[in-house]
């Protein structure tokens, strides 16, 4: 049986955060992308994964302003990056079957894993990716 490739499902266009960026900008994207994962880079390497869940993590109830949307940035001057992303990342290279991420997916409970290739970063695939894939394959 023929294994489909990571690169074949995973996004190449990415958002990204580098090391030195404020929790601000990560907040950012991640309403203007409407999207739940962002890896951190150093240059071109992965450092580290941080997800919507990590900034909810820190953030408080009562910190959000009158519409009840929008957190307090004050909050986030209180951590840097570095403190809330995960520094242990697993990852997945752009020709491992996608098996192999669905694999981690399910023992790790991962939702989103960085590509690598040549210990470069080049994509993310997502528990979104696999299910657009599955379904399209089942039908």
């Amino acid at each position: 049986m023929k294994t489909t490739p990571i690169h074949k499902i995973m996004t190449r266009n990415l958002v990204k955060l580098n090391l030195s960026d404020q929790l601000t900008k990560a907040e950012s994207l991640f309403k203007s992308n409407n999207i739940r994962h962002l890896p951190v880079v150093s240059g071109n390497k992965i450092v580290g994964m941080l997800s919507i869940n990590d900034l909810l993590r820190i953030s408080f109830a009562d910190a959000t302003d009158d519409d009840g949307d929008t957190v307090e940035t004050t909050v986030y001057d209180m951590f840097t990056l570095e403190q809330v992303m995960s520094k242990q990342v697993s990852y997945v290279k752009a020709s491992d079957p996608i098996e192999e991420a669905a694999n981690l997916f399910i023992s790790e409970n991962f939702h989103a894993l960085p590509v690598i290739e040549n210990d470069n970063l080049v994509g993310i695939v997502t528990t979104t990716d696999m299910i657009r894939y599955y379904n399209t394959k089942c039908k």
